[in-house]
């Protein structure tokens, strides 16, 4: 074995590099560990097209996935932190608050946080977003959740990060097989950018490609749930809070743009580019919204694909091949567990043994979810 391919066979490979997978290589990197990350198109990843709410109270989300959603709030301080040290750069981690818009008091007072929320009345609603619709007569004030910009600083940020660490980047390497004998992981087939087959002998991987997790493990029940969205430029201040309302969000950055998203289309695959269905349907929830905000001048319009399960949870930790790790499934709240994830993650692959609160949720969490689930019903 030359000096190459036993230093390969000694780095986890990283099969994804989007913000989940430069988010587990710097944590592992920070540990010590050799780190390659194989990435096809980073561009392509949710982690640049993502609006980057930190939001489980905002989103309404409910038991574990609540509970996995608020250990990574609270551990993104420090991790951002983390981050910032190791690149220099800003990740644009702001507590900007977020505002859930109802049209009754009793449709606010149903939502599956609203115990964890500020109630809000009309008068308290023109307060915090002037310009809202008249037909939003109640609210929840999340002022804990947050946001983080992932699209201009955040992936930036976490690159320069993972290079100060030794990380080694692999750009334009599509993975298009593993290999593994008795179950137990060896090695990726892969192709270049050249369009060369190549093979890169390995111990230890983490997949976490994203919407296209399945294409090289079938078993996952992973599938794409692509979103298009767009951002608009307003005059600094003109937005205070995020607004999540039905459908579709607005958060703004602290330089005046403001990202709208996003349509939820199941049915699309991997069909890429923009349709007039998907920008209309941005566009009548603006003015559903914030109808002055319809005046407000567009600056950028972009497409991606949501990596979902059929519960909205991902998969962690182990999965059908020994040595092959999971951190895929996110769904629509990958950017607020990413902290999380890349902790758990990270431990598992050093053999440390993770926090206790991670722990307790990782059965929840299991690859195999769904079949055990279907197996109790019978």
């Amino acid at each position: 074995m030359t000096a190459s391919e036993r230093t390969a066979t000694e780095a986890i490979l990283i099969l994804g590099g989007g913000l989940m997978g430069l988010a587990i290589a710097h944590q592992l990197a920070r540990r010590g560990l050799q780190v390659a990350v194989l990435s096809r198109r980073r561009s392509e990843a949710a982690g640049f097209v993502a609006a980057g709410m930190l939001a489980p109270h905002a989103e309404g989300l409910e038991d574990q996935l609540l509970a996995l959603g608020e250990i990574s709030l609270k551990r993104i301080s420090g991790w951002v932190a983390q981050i910032e040290a190791d690149s220099g750069l800003s990740c644009g981690l702001r507590s900007t608050g977020i505002v859930v818009p109802f049209r009754s008091a009793e449709e606010r007072d149903r939502y599956p946080t609203a115990n964890q929320g500020e109630p809000l009345n009309r008068d308290d609603l023109d307060q915090e977003l002037p310009g809202l619709a008249a037909a939003w007569t109640a609210g929840l004030l999340f002022a804990q959740d947050g946001q983080i910009d992932n699209r201009r600083q955040l992936m930036r940020a976490l690159e320069s990060a993972c290079v100060d660490r030794g990380v080694h980047f692999q750009e334009g390497v599509e993975v298009l097989d593993l290999i593994h004998r008795d179950g137990r992981l060896s090695g990726v087939r892969a192709r270049d950018s050249e369009g060369s087959l190549f093979s890169l002998p390995c111990r230890q991987a983490v997949l976490c490609s994203g919407a296209w997790s399945a294409r090289l493990l079938p078993e996952l029940p992973v599938f794409p749930v692509k979103g298009q969205m767009l951002s608009l430029q307003t005059p600094r201040g003109a937005l205070r809070r995020v607004i999540f309302g039905p459908g579709i969000y607005m958060v703004p950055r602290e330089d005046g743009l403001v990202v709208v998203g996003a349509t939820s289309e199941r049915e699309a695959g991997f069909s890429e580019g923009l349709t007039p269905h998907g920008q209309t349907t941005l566009k009548e929830g603006i003015a559903a919204l914030m109808p002055e905000a319809i005046h407000w001048p567009p600056m950028e319009r972009w497409w991606g694909f949501r990596p979902c399960t059929p519960d909205e949870g991902p998969l962690l930790g182990s999965s059908p091949i020994e040595g092959l790790l999971l951190a895929c499934g996110h769904h629509r709240n990958g950017v607020l567990m990413a902290s999380a994830t890349s902790e758990l993650i990270a431990d598992i692959a050093s053999g440390q043994e993770p926090r206790q609160d991670l722990t307790q949720l990782m059965p929840y969490f299991r690859w195999d979810r769904f079949s055990h689930k279907k197996a109790s019903k019978t």
